[in-house]
Order: C-alpha cells, then sequence, then structure tokens
C-alpha cells in the first residue's frame, strides 16, 4: 500500500503530538510538580508566615468559587435583569472578569526567579538597606491571622524591593494596576500570586468581582501588601489614602473570629526614584501631555546613557534604598477600643469607620519612613533656595536637622554610621545629577530644579514636629 507524502507527515505530525501528549507532557507536569513541592518543603522550614492553602488552590477552582460565589450570582441576575440580556451572557462578562483578576501562584517562580530577579535588580540599582523593625511586636503576630503590609508608592520599584525583603518572611500577594498588563509581564506578575485590579473602574459587576476575591484571599488568610495612597506620589508627599481595598478586606471582618486582620505599616524611600521627573511634570498644568511612544523612548534613552555609563566605568548605584518595617495594627483589638462591628454598620457609617483606619493606617506608615542622605540635603537646601551654602555650613544645618528629627522620633539611616558621611553622599549625589551647583567651594539649587529638590524633601515633610501628614 502506497501513501502519498503528505498524507505520511501528517500521520507523523500527529504521533508526534499523542506522544508529547501522553508521555511527555505527564512527565514534565509531574517534573515541575515535584520541583515546586521541594522549594515548599524548603522555604516553609524558615518562612515567618506560612503559605497558605488559598495561594496553593489551583487557579481554575478559584476562578470557579468566584464565579459562583453566592453574591456574585445575585448580582449577576440582577444585572442581567437590568441590561434585558441573557444570564448567560453576563456569567461570561463575571468569568472575563474573574479570570483577569485571579492570579497563578507559582512558589519555584516566587522563591526560586522571583527572588533572584528582584534581588538582582534591587541591589545593582541601589544600596540596599533595612533601617529599622519592629521585631518584637512582628514576634507577637499570631501565624493564623492574615497579615497585610501597608505601604507608601513612590516608586514601581516597591513591588520588587520589598518582595524582596520580605522573602525571607513570607510570599507577597499585591494588588497590582494595568500597567502591567502587558506580555509576557503579566505571565510573570501573575505567577508571583499578584492580582490586576483596574483602579477607575466604575462597572459595579467588575467591582463586586473584585470585592468578593479579596475578600475571599482575607478570609484564606493570604499575605497581601497594598497601597493605601493608590498610586505614585507626584510631589513626593504622602498622598490622601483611597478605601476601595481596605474596605473589601474589612467589610466582613468578625472581631470575635478565629482569624485576626493584622497591618504591618512599611515605610519606603529612596536616594533616588526612577520616575521622579516624570511624576514631577504630571503636577505641571500646562506641560504636554506625551504618548506611550514618548515614555518608551525616554526609558530606553536612559537605560542606553547608564549602560554606557557602566562601559565606562563612571556608573554609580542610584544611592541608598531603605525599608522600615513598623509595629503591627490588629484589627480585632482596633475593633475592640472603637466598639465597632463593620458588618453591622449602615454603609455611610462603615466608610467613616474606614476612613478612620486609613488615617490611622497612613500615620503609621510616615511615622516609619526612613529619612536619606538626599531627602536630608534637599530639605537644607531648600531653607534657603535662592541662596549659597558653605559644605560646612550645610553639614552643621543638616546635623542640627538630624537632632530635630530624631527628638520627634523619626527612623534616620545614617550610612556607615557617620553623620558627617550621610551628608557628604547627598550632596554628591545630588551635584552629580546636576540639581545642585558648585563654585568656588559653595553650592546652591539651580532654580529649573527647585520642583525635584522639593520632591525629594517632601518625603520626609511630615515628620517635622511643625507639619502633619497632609501638611
Amino acid at each position: 500500500m502506497t501513501l502519498p507524502v503528505w498524507v505520511v507527515a501528517v500521520l507523523a505530525l500527529l504521533a508526534a503530538l499523542a506522544a508529547v501528549d501522553r508521555l511527555l507532557l505527564p512527565g514534565a507536569r509531574w517534573f515541575l510538580r515535584r520541583r515546586v513541592n521541594i522549594v515548599l518543603d524548603e522555604i516553609g522550614k524558615r518562612l515567618h508566615l506560612e503559605i497558605r492553602p488559598f495561594t496553593l488552590t489551583k487557579r481554575q477552582v478559584l476562578i470557579d468559587r468566584l464565579m459562583y460565589d453566592p453574591k456574585v450570582l445575585e448580582a449577576a441576575g440582577a444585572h442581567a435583569i437590568e441590561r434585558g440580556i441573557p444570564r448567560d451572557v453576563v456569567m461570561a462578562e463575571v468569568e472575563r472578569y474573574a479570570r483577569e483578576i485571579v492570579p497563578a501562584f507559582n512558589a519555584y517562580a516566587y522563591f526560586r526567579m522571583g527572588y533572584w530577579l528582584a534581588r538582582r535588580a534591587a541591589r545593582l540599582l541601589y544600596r540596599v538597606r533595612v533601617g529599622f523593625t519592629d521585631e518584637e511586636g512582628l514576634s507577637r503576630v499570631d501565624p493564623k491571622s492574615t497579615v497585610v503590609f501597608v505601604m507608601n508608592h513612590r516608586s514601581n520599584m516597591d513591588y520588587v524591593l520589598v518582595a524582596y525583603l520580605a522573602a525571607t518572611r513570607t510570599a507577597l500577594s499585591y494588588a497590582v494596576g494595568e500597567w502591567a498588563r502587558i506580555w509576557p509581564l503579566q505571565t510573570l506578575v501573575r505567577t508571583m500570586g499578584a492580582y490586576f485590579i483596574r483602579r477607575n473602574s466604575k462597572d459595579p459587576l467588575y467591582r463586586l468581582v473584585l470585592e468578593r476575591y479579596v475578600a475571599m484571599a482575607t478570609e484564606g488568610g493570604v499575605v497581601q501588601a497594598i497601597y493605601p495612597e493608590g498610586g505614585l506620589t507626584k510631589d513626593g508627599a504622602l498622598r490622601t489614602p483611597r478605601l476601595g481595598l481596605l474596605d473589601y478586606m474589612t467589610r466582613a471582618f468578625d472581631p470575635k473570629g478565629e482569624r485576626d486582620i493584622v497591618f504591618i505599616p512599611v515605610g519606603i524611600n529612596y536616594d533616588r526614584t526612577l520616575e521622579d521627573r516624570s511624576q514631577v511634570l504630571a503636577l505641571e498644568a500646562e506641560a504636554p501631555r506625551r504618548g506611550a511612544g514618548f515614555a518608551a523612548a525616554t526609558s530606553l534613552k536612559f537605560l542606553l546613557r547608564n549602560l554606557l555609563l557602566m562601559l565606562q566605568g563612571r556608573w554609580y548605584r542610584f544611592g541608598y534604598a531603605c525599608v522600615n518595617f513598623g509595629s503591627p495594627l490588629s484589627m480585632r483589638a482596633y475593633s475592640r477600643e472603637r466598639g465597632i462591628d463593620l458588618r453591622t454598620l449602615p454603609r455611610e457609617e462603615r466608610f467613616l469607620e474606614v476612613e478612620k483606619l486609613a488615617a490611622e493606617l497612613m500615620r503609621s506608615v510616615g511615622r516609619v519612613v526612613p529619612v536619606l542622605p538626599v531627602s536630608l540635603v534637599s530639605t537644607v537646601l531648600l531653607r534657603l533656595p535662592s541662596g549659597c551654602w558653605s559644605e560646612l555650613e550645610l553639614k552643621a544645618e543638616a546635623l542640627r536637622m538630624i537632632e530635630e528629627l530624631s527628638g520627634a522620633g523619626a527612623h534616620i539611616y545614617i550610612p556607615r554610621a557617620d553623620q558627617d558621611y550621610a551628608v557628604t553622599v547627598g550632596l554628591r549625589i545630588l551635584t552629580l545629577r546636576k540639581l545642585v551647583s558648585e563654585k568656588d567651594g559653595l553650592f546652591s539649587p539651580l532654580p529649573e530644579e527647585l520642583p525635584l529638590l522639593r520632591y525629594y524633601a517632601n518625603s520626609i515633610r511630615h515628620l517635622f514636629p511643625e507639619t502633619t501628614v497632609g501638611g
């Protein structure tokens, strides 16, 4: 029997596909599962906060649980009646939302690839430091609690930096904006356990699906990390907190239940953020709005310039990046002290209480934002923005300011435990970036760079006794 060549080729291809499906894929899945289990066994011995079963649940199972949550089904039915469309169409929309939100956590990717990449990136760009940690308070956290790291948001580098520094304690689940929903970044972000949110969506059905996922994760004890400010700071100062995610987490909280919610304030600061100029430019109402192409070209130019400096041996890291971990706040204790149960409050009263909680958390975050050399020297220079300073005068005023901040309870990171060196480092970075000019031994801020100096000074403005977080 003679067969055409194309028929033989098709049969060979089908046989190869069958072999892959029946032999190679099961073996690959077994190998990957084995590697993941080895990683889980290894890291489980050293993690302070264990990875919850919810986090390890298959993604499709979580999607199904979210789709068929009673509240979601009720809302989908009401939505179908209101819009006059078939229920199946609405459920397809719910499924799309669920698939968009639900992560696909992979322990091997998180603790092997993710940790390695985060560590290399953070240490390549910065001198990374943990300035302060309330170890005693953290040691008292009930292991059964749902732990939520609450952070200020200065840079997109925050995700990388905190994930790297917290990896010895736990795996974090972030809420990530739509900026990360590009291939292949979105796949990597999902495997790291992050979930996507549409920050300004007005669709009530989408908001409910998101709410139910956050509530499920919180009830399941998933360790989460949130930015109450909702986005990057534009002027460098702490922003007014937004209430959405915090409300979703606490709306169904039972003060007498088995699982507490414990918020850990995290303060982050940098001697240089990668987005500083774009953020300051966004404050100018008359500044031209640039598109994605301009942003990509600017980023590429920045990257190439720094690569060239590396090749020439003239590249310096972007100064210090410091993270402080403050004292935990128990939602159970907070509710008991205020005599409230958010489950029983009408919507308006509940939001008022959540707003008070958010303000308290942001005050806690603000108290542990580290003072770094650049923020310190920028604040000194802005005391006389049109004046000239000798290095001796600068250092004298900076040392006086350090005493003032220390008296107010601020956490100041002093490199090498040398205050004189700290001021030298801050001044050197500002001079190299040409934000400050030096002539005949006198230093003065460049007038066109004052907004950028304010951006860095604003990061610690709230720590001075005479101002407030919102001041």
